[in-house]
């Protein structure tokens, strides 16, 4: 599971505003390391400058006014002046780039035994050790304020820092945001095609690469539409011109003597019409018929009882009366695709073993089975028999039905956001659970 939200919108967002955070902290490592050198010469020509005056200084002045001069040193500019001794508890310098650099520095003009340190005798100041004269007794610490290496970070440039990458963090979410706009549409209508519907014209202005993905998408689905409208016109009139004879068929075989032939006509021709149905359930459009809040558990018992008095073993567990799972759906569709599965399993199963129908929820999904007894698909099988005309091989000698059972089922599935699954049944047989979900929820994973 990753933390990253999924959407383009915010994924471009994030990664636009992680390169400009970046962008700026590297921006400001480059300051730093540009600053940095300056600063040291700066303070490093500023303690030496000190030294040489404060030197100068005693050196000049008589020594009964000596005491007096570093007095004034002391008020005036904060500089104080201790002597050098050799049990001074001096601690060393910090590990800092900048510290070591000012050291050098100092060291180049008063001499390579100059000392800096930021500690002495528990005091904290920064210290330079320097030489009035030659004599042992000329060595002497000067103590400066640490406020002369301290920066005092500039509040007012940080407001403005980060006032100016708020700035252009909205701008880049307004950028983002006109981009990803006219893909969510996309999407959402790209969803109603895979539905079965049609969706609205999607708006063909703004940028040139995205207005040429509209205009394809609103020819693609004009194009489909019109397949759909050509293909329900070719049908129907295929359906009229062969159900005409066949009815002429039918009243002919009535007439005939022999009654094993007669049955056995009959039966070819109902099945013949079993055919033509099932070609037209497959290219029926479902996305006409208007949608209905369907008691699933209410649909299931109906259509059991219905199987029972025709002689079918078709069983549904009563469900209590408070326990109610309503749907919106399309009711004719639904109807057609639980009643495919239940013929399939009547006829691959048997009609002497019961076939069970079940409804169970889990989180926001809803599940219809359609369990039997037969000997079931196997798993490497089980995503071509969705597809039309798919048969298993051992099936091929029986010419009942067109191979478009499943195919049909499937389609409605997806045309209900959801999804077919054909899952082997403990202990022998196969389960067909027809799992359904609510249209503002997205799409059912695919197995």
């Amino acid at each position: 599971m990753t933390l990253l939200p999924r959407s383009l919108l915010w994924r471009t967002f994030l990664f636009v505003a992680l390169l400009m955070v970046l962008s700026v902290a590297a921006w400001f490592a480059i300051f730093r390391a540009y600053e940095r050198e300056p600063r040291a010469r700066q303070l490093a020509q500023t303690l030496v400058s000190v030294a040489n005056l404060t030197r100068a200084a005693l050196v000049s002045a008589r020594p009964e006014a000596r005491r007096e001069l570093l007095r004034d040193l002391s008020d005036s500019e904060g500089i104080r002046i201790y002597p050098a001794d050799a049990a001074d508890r001096v601690e060393p310098l910090p590990d800092r780039a900048f510290l070591h650099r000012v050291e050098e520095l100092v060291r180049e003009q008063m001499g390579p035994a100059t000392r800096l340190s930021l500690e002495r005798e528990g005091e904290h100041a920064l210290f330079v050790n320097f030489r009035i004269d030659d004599s042992e007794e000329g060595d002497y610490w000067l103590a400066l304020p640490r406020e002369r290496i301290e920066r005092v970070f500039p509040l007012g440039w940080l407001g403005w820092g980060v006032a100016a990458l708020l700035l252009s963090l909205v701008g880049a979410w307004l950028i983002v945001f006109r981009i990803t706009r006219p893909l969510k549409a996309l999407q959402q209508a790209a969803r109603k095609v895979g539905a079965g519907e049609t969706p609205a014209r999607l708006d063909e202005s703004g940028p040139t690469e995205l207005a040429t993905v509209a205009h394809a998408f609103n020819q693609m689905s004009a194009d489909l539409a019109q397949i759909d409208q050509d293909r329900a016109l070719i049908l129907a009139g295929i359906s009229h011109d062969l159900r005409t004879p066949l009815t002429r068929l039918r009243m002919g075989i009535e007439m005939a003597a022999d009654e094993g032939l007669r049955e056995g006509m009959t039966t070819d021709v109902e099945e013949m019409d079993k055919t033509i149905g099932q070609f037209l359930d497959f290219a029926r459009s479902e996305s006409g018929e208007a949608q209905q809040d369907v008691n699933l558990a209410a649909l299931l018992d109906e259509l059991a009882t219905q199987y029972r008095r025709r002689g079918f073993k078709v069983e549904f567990a009563a469900l209590p009366p408070t326990f109610t799972v309503t749907l919106p759906v399309r009711p004719q569709a639904l109807r057609r695709a639980i009643t495919n599965l239940i013929d399939n399993a009547l006829r691959y199963a048997g009609s002497e073993f019961p076939v069970e129908l079940a409804l169970s929820t889990a989180a926001d999904e809803f599940s219809i089975e359609v369990r039997d007894s037969g000997p079931g698909i196997p798993a490497a099988d089980v995503e071509r028999m969705k597809r039309p005309f798919a048969r298993l091989e051992a099936a091929r000698t029986n010419t009942a039905g067109a191979g478009l059972g499943l195919a049909i089922v499937d389609r409605i599935a997806r045309s209900h956001n959801g999804r077919l699954e054909l899952l082997p049944r403990q202990g022998g047989g196969m389960i067909a659970r027809l799992a359904l979900r609510p249209y503002n929820l997205p799409p059912a994973p695919g197995p």
